[in-house]
């Protein structure tokens, strides 16, 4: 699979359509570092995570495979993007206090990513990957979502994607692993802004280029059904974080 590929072709609703993590996430991460001058954001996409980083980091150092994802990313002082693979940046060595990953892990090749992580990254600093689960609207929705849209996607989603659901369990870890807390990302969306996120799905994306977008429309008329009259509803997803530190 062409993971640049799969990520360049609609970067522009990606940017526009993912939720933001908590900020108690970068609090934590902030606080588990010794220092704060330099963080390597690996896999940045549209730079969600950068944004938040360089209000804790000295420079933030954002790379990613896509173009198109960097194009879309707004641009910050202190936030230096740069399109590279993360299993081979460039970077010199012991450069970062930390290392971080923003729901982009399972996409790396992890026998060339591990050793430029351990390269990258001075000895004691932490390396933090985190990720959501699948997005929940209370009983009622949640079982209209998975008959008119979950259910027709399966077949469309990446082999990767299974690390992800599993909260990275199956990811080889080769860094002294630390405890880490649980968040929960809360975002009050209206229908048609849950749905542009379910848009920049890759497994919904695929999908339509297979089997048209009639399927699409047809859970949005079955959302909206039973959506009610309430104009946003909260949509909840537990986030998870994966990390540990480099000891040199």
């Amino acid at each position: 699979m062409d993971i640049q590929k799969l990520f360049d072709d609609k970067a522009e609703i990606y940017a526009k359509a993912r939720p933001h993590y908590p900020k108690a996430l970068y609090q934590w991460l902030a606080d588990a570092c010794d220092g704060h001058e330099r963080v390597w954001d690996a896999g940045c996409g549209n730079g969600q995570a950068a944004a938040h980083l360089r209000e804790y980091f000295s420079v933030v150092e954002a790379s990613d495979v896509s173009a198109a994802q960097i194009e879309n990313a707004p641009t910050y002082h202190g936030v230096h993007y740069s399109v590279r693979p993360s299993e081979d940046t460039g970077y010199p060595d012991d450069y970062f206090d930390p290392v971080c990953v923003a729901l982009a892990l399972h996409w790396f090749d992890y026998e060339k990513f591990w050793p430029e992580v351990k390269r990258v990254l001075r000895p004691g600093g932490l390396f933090a990957a985190w990720g959501y689960s699948w997005p929940h609207l209370g009983m009622e929705l949640d079982g209209v979502l998975e008959q008119s849209l979950l259910q027709v996607i399966e077949p469309y989603w990446a082999p990767q994607n299974l690390l992800l659901w599993n909260e990275y369990k199956d990811v080889p870890f080769p860094l002294e692993p630390i405890r880490t807390p649980r968040f929960e990302l809360i975002m009050p969306w209206t229908l048609d802004e849950f749905f542009s996120y379910l848009h920049s799905w890759s497994a919904t994306r695929r999908c339509m280029e297979d089997r048209g977008d009639s399927f699409f429309a047809d859970s949005y008329a079955r959302m909206k059904e039973a959506w009610g009259g309430m104009k946003t509803r909260p949509v909840t997803m537990d986030v998870f974080i994966l990390a540990g530190r480099h000891g040199g």
